[in-house]
């Protein structure tokens, strides 16, 4: 059994996991990572590369309710269920449909924000500590409307971003085409949030975290963890290789995240949001800024290998497979808005996204034991979320006043 007094062991190798580890790393501590499959082996290697800081407005919200049935009608459309994966999602649903009530939409949005004001004064100091800083681009990002309706009903939005001091200016198709030039003009109106940061490449990033963090002294091992139970003064870790013994444990194994709390005897309400992409070579498009087409789900964004699609949301679980013909009607979508793009070659992809129903994440210690701190459930904003993340997991492990109030993430709110 491995063990080490004063110990960290942090499950999974994702962005979450990764970014605590070396926070904790950095005050001292011994840190081990156990990934079923190794770093960057799921979301964090396929998303959009985007530091959403303007994304405060949670998913569950009175909005969605009312566009959702619409979505629905089409299996490619921005939202799908399959049939067959209804009634197990059913009781998400419902405590979804309750996080939508106005009050609760208000709560959620103020958590929220403080956890993106966090994670925004974070970032760079993360950077640097991690030797990533060249990574960061600042091309903002660009939301477009197909019509004066569509963008009249976004408004409220930005009414309330703009009370939390979130910066963007909205734009018409001329102030958009100088900013973007080749968007179809079926787009009438944008809105530009210059502070919408990007890495160059949201896998590279990741595997440059974990080869820090080795280089700093800290171990990763590929584990399939099975179970956690504490014991004395420490906490003893499940694999399917056999045991390892450890002071502390961070949780931070994504969507696969509640089987674990399970055998502490919590049952978190996390489920999958199954994204699509579809990666193109670079050159595909001459892209400036990242593009966000709400109306349908998906952006497009500039990557160092490439330009990538992908977005919308696929409730059906970890083991259903995956189906590429969302991604192929994200492409065609973009092909048709974006005139000038090249949809040759291209690479199509599906990852897990883990989201609760109030889309806020989960962080704080487990109910069984303090030693046990929880960090995941971030839905799309994970590596906009990462740095801040790991500073509250750091100032928990460590016995510091974290800076935010992290009642609202507490996994006891359920």
């Amino acid at each position: 059994m491995a063990s080490q007094d004063g110990s960290v062991v942090v499950i999974g190798a994702g962005v979450i996991g990764l970014s605590a580890g070396l926070a904790l790393q950095a005050r001292g501590l011994p840190v081990m990572v156990l990934d079923r499959e190794g770093p960057a082996a799921g979301a964090s290697a396929g998303n959009a590369g985007a530091f959403a800081f303007s994304d405060i407005l949670p998913l569950a919200s009175p909005g969605i309710l009312r566009k959702a049935p619409g979505w629905l009608v089409d299996p490619l459309g921005p939202l799908s269920v399959p049939p067959a994966y209804a009634p197990r999602l059913l009781p998400w649903m419902l405590r979804f449909g309750r996080a939508c009530a106005p009050g609760r939409v208000a709560a959620s949005t103020e958590a929220q924000t403080a956890l993106m004001n966090l994670s925004k004064a974070e970032l760079e100091p993360f950077l640097a500590l991690s030797g990533t800083a060249a990574m960061l681009r600042r091309e903002g990002n660009l939301q477009v409307y197909e019509s004066e309706a569509e963008f009249a009903a976004s408004l409220p939005g930005w009414e309330a971003r703009a009370r939390h001091g979130i910066a963007f200016d909205h734009l018409k198709s001329e102030e958009m085409a100088a900013l973007q030039p080749g968007i179809a003009p079926r787009f009438v109106r944008g809105t530009f949030t210059p502070d919408w940061h990007a890495i160059s490449d949201p896998k590279d990033y990741t595997v440059a975290l974990a080869d820090r963090l080795r280089a700093g002294g800290g171990t990763i091992a590929r584990a399939a963890v099975t179970g956690l139970r504490p014991e004395g003064e420490a906490v003893v870790i499940e694999t399917e290789t056999g045991p390892h013994r450890a002071t502390s444990v961070v949780l931070a194994a994504g969507a696969f995240s509640h089987r674990i709390t399970r055998t502490l005897g919590e049952r978190i309400p996390l489920e999958t949001e199954r994204g699509y992409n579809t990666t193109l070579p670079a050159g595909a498009l001459d892209l400036r800024t990242q593009i966000t087409f709400g109306g349908h789900g998906f952006v497009v964004t500039r990557l160092t290998d490439g330009i990538r699609v992908g977005g919308a949301v696929e409730f059906g679980g970890l083991e259903r497979p995956p189906n590429f013909r969302r991604a192929g009607a994200m492409l065609a979508k973009a092909r048709t808005f974006l005139p000038g793009l090249k949809p040759e070659g291209g690479r199509p992809w599906m990852g897990f996204r883990p989201s609760l129903p109030d889309s806020l994440p989960v962080i704080g210690p487990a109910r069984a034991t303090p030693r046990v701190v929880y960090a995941f459930g971030h839905g799309h904003l994970g590596l906009t979320q990462s740095a801040g993340t790991a500073r509250l997991v750091a100032d928990l492990l460590t016995g510091r006043s974290p800076p935010i109030d992290i009642a609202p993430f507490s996994p006891r709110r359920f």
